[in-house]
């Protein structure tokens, strides 16, 4: 079977190399536009880095009517344990020779004013009653919070009411690093095939059944032939979509959102004191991905802070591609969705907007209010970071992701954006069971994923907490994720 997947970032290499590990007998492609695997949202500074397992993220656990849900949050967690049992095989087999390349351990906080404080009270009570969160710590003690993010804290008046929880086993993630190593590893010992600078201009399915894909070379144009066809290549994917012909086309449209941060270099001193992500609470108005945080970042070796993230509206679908790329992806039937999304989210285009003018001196105070005296103790410097394309299905705004296959199982994409590359292994695992079920119809493709994932199954980690513990620390054992001991 010939398979063509387009995009090389984490989500197209992740998918590339685990179907080749399960059923080594598929011909594989891989056609990316940029030079490089990973050189897209997947690289380091184009993201957060934030390993996301709902350890301190809001807006996973919303609240309704005094309601704290933490369904959504239950889920993200077991996605990324399933997603550290992949990147543990990796490193197990040799594939990844250090962890600490793609993933450091970083505390997981969050920080709240005193006008939150019973919604984090309540979070917490919710979520450590969970085999989960069962490590997770609370705390409005002003001393205690700051030996746990000191940064946020040094500078804050003592009579400044705060809460805040604190997950030691979080996790700082390098997904530009992890997807090239992955790249390097499935190249040279599972036979996949990367084609760089191949911009893919058309997908049309032929008379035969196969999918031809036309693409430009270095300028020249070049064709690919595919059984089976996956896109994973963010933004780029809606445009693609639209040339399918598939029936559901019709239904989506992307909605794009961009950001900056501000980042400054720190020495390793200064990272052992302040190891930690730190995230507060989202403006009214403002996107999931716009939650203000703190994060200790470490690149290539090197430590960074980073905060942000300071969202904009820029009609572009990937960060190097222009306003026109943008425009004739648009169909007629996707201009009422638009119009309707402008109208029910007035609110978040009108931040979106306001966001994308804001200045250097608005960021600094930003960051002041966030970490007070913060600015003005490091070289900070105002970074872009990545384009995101949220859904727009049915005409309604989406948050999340969302796995389409076609009815003939010849065509599969994904759509969205978080929590995107933390949960990349779970999501491409059952985009790989839809799309080429055949390769789990023999005992070898089976007893090979059980191999990979000793336990796949979420909704069996979320309700057997002996099993998730046995898991857990198995994956965390190779990827240098020390367990605290029981309070």
């Amino acid at each position: 079977m010939n398979v063509v997947i387009i995009g090389a970032g984490i989500m197209g290499t992740t998918f590339a190399t685990l179907a080749k590990e399960i059923a080594p007998n598929l011909n594989i492609t891989i056609l990316e536009r940029l030079d490089s695997a990973g050189a897209g949202n997947s690289s380091p500074f184009w993201n957060a880095g934030t390993g996301h397992e709902a350890n301190c993220e809001l807006n996973y656990t919303p609240v309704d009517e005094e309601v704290i849900s933490v369904e959504k949050a239950l889920k993200i967690h077991a996605q990324f344990n399933v997603a550290k049992q992949f990147w543990a095989h990796l490193v197990e087999k040799g594939a990844i020779k250090d962890p600490e390349t793609f993933i450091n351990q970083t505390k997981h906080c969050t920080i709240v004013s005193e006008s939150d404080i019973e919604e984090l009270r309540l979070r917490f009570k919710e979520m450590s009653a969970h085999h989960f969160f069962e490590h997770m710590r609370y705390s409005e003690d002003f001393d205690e919070i700051k030996s746990w993010i000191p940064y946020t804290m040094d500078e804050r008046p003592r009579h400044e009411k705060m809460a805040a929880t604190v997950i030691e086993t979080g996790t700082d993630v390098n997904f530009g690093s992890l997807t090239q190593q992955m790249a390097a590893y499935a190249a040279q010992h599972l036979g996949v095939n990367f084609e760089y600078g191949t911009h893919v201009k058309r997908v049309q399915k032929s008379p035969t059944g196969r999918w031809v894909i036309k693409a430009e070379c270095n300028g020249k144009p070049v064709q690919h032939k595919a059984d089976v066809l996956f896109v994973g290549a963010g933004g780029g994917a809606f445009p693609l979509l639209k040339k399918t012909h598939l029936p559901f086309r019709n239904r989506f449209a992307g909605f794009p959102v961009g950001g900056r941060f501000l980042r400054a270099p720190i020495s390793e001193e200064q990272a052992g004191y302040y190891r930690a992500k730190t995230y507060g609470k989202a403006k009214v108005g403002a996107p999931p991905m716009s939650v203000p945080h703190l994060d200790l970042r470490v690149v290539d070796g090197k430590h960074y802070l980073l905060f942000g993230p300071f969202a904009s509206f820029k009609p572009r679908l990937e960060r190097d591609r222009g306003f026109v790329d943008y425009v004739r992806s648009i169909r007629p039937h996707d201009i009422p969705g638009l119009l309707n999304v402008a109208l029910e989210h007035f609110p978040l285009v009108k931040y979106l907007i306001s966001e994308t003018f804001k200045g250097e001196k608005t960021m600094f105070e930003e960051l002041d209010s966030f970490a007070p005296g913060l600015s003005k103790k490091f070289d900070w410097k105002p970074v872009q970071a990545g384009q995101r394309v949220q859904i727009i299905k049915d005409g309604d705004l989406q948050m999340g992701t969302e796995i389409l296959v076609s009815k003939d199982k010849t065509y599969g994409t994904l759509l969205g954006a978080s929590p995107g590359a933390s949960v990349s292994p779970e999501v491409m695992l059952r985009c790989l069971e839809q799309l080429i079920p055949s390769v789990f119809s023999k005992e070898e493709g089976r007893k090979k994923k059980s191999e990979i994932f000793p336990e796949d199954d979420l909704d069996t980690l979320i309700s057997h907490p002996d099993r998730y513990r046995e898991v857990r620390d198995a994956a965390n054992q190779l990827l240098g994720i020390i367990q605290p001991k029981a309070q």
